[in-house]
């Protein structure tokens, strides 16, 4: 709707709800913690589209008990573009190389059905 213009107090109470929702996106204190790593080595491999996608998926499938945030280098730059999934309990899942397809699939069979994705995950 940000290419649109608002034409109307409707149009003006959807921008407010969306805006809304892209706030409470990044507010802590949910059962899951996904973590954008977004080093230099990071933005260069595409983690500033990781970001988005993962923004437009969750808002898309209407996940409330996450929150998405952004951090720097993780330190394995070969990884990347790559996040971090944390749950309440403190368990962290790391996937790496993403591209967008990776990214929904993440959101759909992890974040949404609780089944890491063993192909995409980071092992050390």
């Amino acid at each position: 709707m940000s290419d649109k213009k608002i034409k109307s107090p409707a149009d003006l109470l959807a921008l407010r709800d969306k805006a809304k929702e892209d706030v409470e996106l990044r507010a802590g204190g949910k059962a899951l913690r996904i973590t954008v790593h977004m080093g230099t080595c990071g933005i260069a491999s595409g983690a500033r589209d990781v970001l988005k996608q993962l923004a437009a998926e969750l808002s898309a499938a209407g996940a409330k008990d996450v929150t998405l945030t952004q951090t720097g280098c993780a330190g394995l730059c070969d990884q990347e573009p790559m996040i971090s999934l944390t749950d309440a309990t403190g368990s962290m899942v790391r996937y790496g190389k993403l591209d967008a397809q990776k990214v929904g699939d993440i959101v759909r069979q992890h974040v949404l059905g609780g089944t890491p994705i063993v192909d995409y995950m980071i092992r050390a």
